[in-house]
């Protein structure tokens, strides 16, 4: 069982260029991939994703790669004089035709078109496809170290909510056959107080216990909440992505759960149904983090 939430990080230097890899992941429903890519590096855009894809299952993933000269003398700013010399001197004939004093300052120089230009390197995503692809891998490895060890955190934490909820339910187990008997009880005082004397044999009062005993039995509800514990279990020790397994099964554990508590009809069960629902809340909201 893996955790969506995650952080990787991996760097290379190949050649003349530094690679470096930030991955991040965190939760979401489906499978979101965020790419941010140098403009030389779009045309590997697509690669790179059905590589961050084959390995996160699901959640939302933001990978930052940066590619940059391990040259210091790799990018500069270079002059052209004769361009700078046309643009003066054009300058100066016009200031001679209007018979006005017009200067040129450096800073008007750098608003004119091809005087300064500002070299940078052009990465070669081609010769370096391959490079960026194993410092990929090795950022991907270092996320998925960290989301299986949160994962480890969340399956401990899930077991014994789990353990608390199968204690809740016994309880609630034991409890479901006193509740024909406090019944028939309540029912015979009823009886009484109301000055009608029905023996506890009467055929009337045996039918009518009858049928709220079975109105109010929960044992296939225990059943299938006890199958649902188990079917978890299987789940949280599977290493494929599980997150939307738990999800459904905490749907049908609340579902079942709610079943319980409207046919018990019974006030001790109803608090043990409540406790059981709240600690349900807490892993479905853990279970949100998983793959």
């Amino acid at each position: 069982m893996r955790s969506m939430t995650g952080y990787g990080r991996a760097e290379r230097t190949s050649d003349d260029w530094q690679i470096t890899i930030e991955i991040a992941a965190v939760n979401r429903k489906q499978t979101d991939i965020v790419l941010h890519l140098p403009s030389g590096l779009a045309a590997l855009e697509s690669d790179l994703k059905k590589q961050i894809t084959s390995q996160v299952l699901r959640g939302r993933v933001t990978a930052r790669i940066s590619v940059e000269s391990a040259s210091s003398t790799s990018s500069g700013i270079s002059l052209d004089k004769n361009l700078a010399k046309q643009y003066l001197s054009m300058v100066q004939s016009l200031a001679k035709d209007c018979g006005q004093d017009i200067r040129v300052s450096g800073a008007d120089l750098l608003r004119v078109p091809g005087v300064f230009t500002f070299e940078t390197n052009t990465i070669p995503a081609k010769e370096l496809q391959k490079d960026i692809t194993k410092v990929l891998d090795e950022g991907l490895k270092a996320l998925l170290t960290m989301q299986d060890a949160e994962g480890t955190h969340l399956k401990e934490d899930l077991e014994q909510r789990l353990k608390f909820v199968e204690k809740e339910l016994e309880v609630i187990a034991t409890a479901s056959p006193l509740v024909v008997e406090r019944y028939r009880k309540n029912l015979h005082q009823r009886l009484q107080e109301a000055g009608l004397e029905i023996d506890l044999d009467d055929e009337r009062l045996l039918r009518e216990i009858g049928l709220f005993a079975d109105r109010c039995d929960i044992s296939e509800e225990i059943t299938r909440t006890r199958s649902h514990i188990k079917q978890f279990r299987t789940y949280m020790d599977l290493e494929d992505a599980v997150g939307r397994s738990l999800d459904f099964l905490c749907q049908e554990l609340n579902r079942e759960i709610n079943t319980i508590g409207s046919k018990a009809n019974d006030a001790e069960i109803a608090q043990h149904v409540v406790e059981t629902k709240t600690e349900l809340e807490k892993i479905r909201e853990q279970v949100q983090n998983i793959q």
